[in-house]
C-alpha cells in the first residue's frame, strides 16, 4: 500500500506499507506520525480521506477529532487533485524485482514531482466541478 498526502504549499512523506490496511494500522503509521504532524504545520487546514474502511471507523474518526475533515464525495474522484498524483507516480515506476526497489523508485519520483503540478491541480478543481455534475458525480475522463 502506498500512501501520501498533498496541500498546496507542501507535502507528505511517502510511506509504503506491506500488508492489508487495518483501521489500527491506519491509525498508528499514517494518521499519528504523519497526518497529524502535517496538520499541525497546516492552520486552518481540511483533511480530505476516501470513504475506505479504515478511514471511516471509530478509531480513525476519533483520531481526527481536533482536525477538520471534507467529507470524501461518493463517486467524484475526479474532484481530488492527489487522483492525479498516484496517475503519475503509477505511469513512472514501472517494474520493480523487489519491495526495496519498488520503494526507493516511488520515493525518487514522488519528490521529482514540483510542487507547482500540485498547485496547478488545485487550481484546476473549479474547472472540474461542472464535468462532474454532468457525469452525475461519476468519472469524466479528467
Amino acid at each position: 500500500m502506498v500512501w501520501d498526502a498533498i496541500a498546496y504549499n507542501t507535502r507528505s512523506s511517502l510511506v509504503l506499507i506491506r500488508g492489508s490496511m487495518t483501521a489500527q494500522r491506519y491509525v498508528h503509521d499514517i494518521l499519528q506520525p504523519h497526518v497529524l504532524l502535517l496538520m499541525q504545520r497546516l492552520p486552518g487546514a481540511i483533511f480530505q480521506q476516501d470513504n475506505s474502511q479504515p478511514h471511516t471507523v471509530r478509531v480513525s474518526q476519533d483520531c481526527l477529532r481536533t482536525d477538520t475533515t471534507l467529507p470524501w464525495l461518493a463517486r467524484s474522484p475526479n474532484l481530488s487533485p492527489i487522483k492525479h498524483i498516484w496517475d503519475h507516480l503509477g505511469w513512472r515506476v514501472g517494474h520493480s524485482t523487489s519491495f526495496n526497489e519498488l520503494k526507493a523508485r516511488l520515493q525518487q519520483i514522488w519528490y521529482e514531482i514540483c510542487q507547482e503540478i500540485m498547485q496547478n491541480l488545485y487550481a484546476s478543481i473549479p474547472d472540474r466541478i461542472p464535468s462532474c455534475i454532468r457525469a452525475r458525480g461519476g468519472s469524466t475522463g479528467s
